[in-house]
């Protein structure tokens, strides 16, 4: 087995993609010369924009290809046209199985997922991610053809010029730099979309906390998010009696990971965010609801902490399915008190 090139799909959210670095890791490992490519979507392509082992990025946005004969032909063309090897498609997708056939993929990798993998050579059968961290079931597809695995640890490469620019702003922002400098997260789950509610601890409480970590501990706090979560994010400001420096909306990917680089610890919603933090090697406490952290959550869990309400109910998101519920207390029910006293381990 001496592959010589290898394609990655995935086409979901940030956290997702982060989970499949490892795999890029023990590819380039087994297979030093190969040509990588990486077939993810626009928001996600800067987690892989950087990084050595992926020599190119394919970029399919779902609502640019419906009814699009057009733009499925690109793309298809595109793919043939490098006489990929294998693939490794991490879609749950029997529509880019297709696509990695008709592109004359001999050898296909992935999930037989609902009876989507019949375009598959090699399949794992899969109901749903549990009991075990997603980073494992996508190396399982590496050890499923024999590929050793080495390494576990996501990774984010980020520029010299991100890293500059967040230093600007943290001058800009007149931090002392003799604080211990918290970054706060109140969004992420955006992939859930109008669900990502169900996956964020309150603003109310995320001010409180706030105002108790500063109050205590004389940090800096850094809020920051995506531009979609600015209302949100507003809310814990005007809410919070503490100086609190905003920067939502002012970052892209990379220079929100350079921030959260910099930062002495991070304070986050289960979503990508935590999954960028942990890729730039800084400690987070992390807010759990519906979705299970042995799934979902830091990986390795070295300097890292999931905070749960531990309800009998918990996790309900099970099988790419939540439970009917209309109270979402694991979350509303979990207190600042409850959260203050883990986020003591990352001060």
């Amino acid at each position: 087995m001496d592959f010589k090139k290898i394609l990655i799909i995935n086409p979901y959210g940030i956290g997702d993609v982060l989970f499949t670095t490892p795999v890029v890791s023990n590819l380039r490992l087994a297979f030093p010369g190969a040509h990588i490519a990486y077939l993810a979507n626009a928001r996600t392509a800067d987690v892989l924009k950087y990084n050595p082992d992926v020599a190119q990025v394919f970029i399919y946005e779902r609502d640019e290809f419906v009814g699009s004969i057009q733009k499925y032909l690109e793309l298809f063309n595109s793919i043939k046209r490098q006489g990929f090897d294998v693939v490794f498609d991490f879609s749950l997708n029997s529509s880019f199985g297709f696509l990695s056939a008709a592109c004359g993929i001999k050898k296909r990798v992935g999930f037989d997922y609902r009876k989507r993998g019949g375009f598959l050579t090699d399949r794992i059968p899969l109901l749903g991610f549990e009991e075990k961290h997603i980073i494992e079931y996508y190396l399982d597809l590496l050890r499923l053809i024999g590929i050793p695995v080495k390494i576990k640890q996501m990774r984010i490469d980020v520029p010299s010029q991100e890293i500059q620019w967040a230093n600007e702003w943290i001058k800009g922002h007149e931090i002392d730099p003799a604080k211990p400098m918290i970054a706060v997260l109140p969004g992420g789950g955006a992939s859930w979309g109008k669900a990502a509610k169900n996956k964020r601890w309150s603003a109310s409480h995320f001010a409180q906390l706030i105002d108790k970590i500063v109050e205590n501990y004389d940090a800096a706090i850094i809020l920051l998010g995506d531009s979609k979560e600015e209302e949100l994010c507003r809310e814990v400001v005007r809410q919070a009696h503490s100086l609190v420096h905003f920067g939502v909306g002012e970052t892209s990917l990379l220079g929100l990971a350079a921030l959260l680089k910099l930062a002495h610890g991070a304070i986050v919603n289960d979503g990508g965010p935590l999954h960028v933090a942990q890729a730039m090697g800084v400690r987070t406490v992390s807010i759990f609801g519906p979705v299970d952290p042995q799934v979902y959550g830091p990986y390795p869990m070295a300097n890292h902490t999931v905070v749960q309400k531990g309800l009998p109910c918990q996790p309900c998101y099970r099988r790419f399915r939540m439970a009917q519920c209309g109270h979402i207390s694991c979350l509303g029910g979990l207190s600042v008190e409850e959260v203050y006293r883990k986020v003591k381990d990352i001060l």
